[in-house]
């Protein structure tokens, strides 16, 4: 599970679903009392941003055609921190799948 908090609209559907998914789960998890300490010191989350995330998450699949009927729960939860290297999840996703690859170097050659 990781947030990505890269701009939503250089994430392929898969990302751009499996990230709004996790956005869920994290939250699920945050609120039955799971330690994210993992996840925020390694970079994969901010606590702090995970519902603003989900909205932007949301406004993209929207843009694309794509139904939401999950809002995101309260939080629970007092955990801060988190500093997520967005260029290096950039590297990561353009590395891992080609459809990401693509659309970034569409984004920079036509600003999105």
């Amino acid at each position: 599970m990781r947030q990505w908090n890269v701009d939503p609209r250089v994430l392929c559907t898969q990302h751009l679903l499996g990230e709004h998914y996790e956005c869920h789960m994290f939250v699920g998890a945050i609120n039955r009392g799971t330690s994210m300490r993992g996840f925020i010191d390694n970079g994969m989350l901010e606590p702090a941003t995970l519902h603003l995330r989900h909205d932007q998450l949301v406004a993209e699949m929207r843009h694309r055609g794509m139904k939401h009927k999950t809002p995101l729960k309260a939080m629970t939860c007092e955990w801060v921190g988190g500093n997520i290297d967005v260029e290096q999840n950039l590297r990561v996703l353009a590395e891992r799948c080609p459809v990401c690859r693509t659309l970034q170097e569409l984004s920079r050659r036509a600003p999105l």
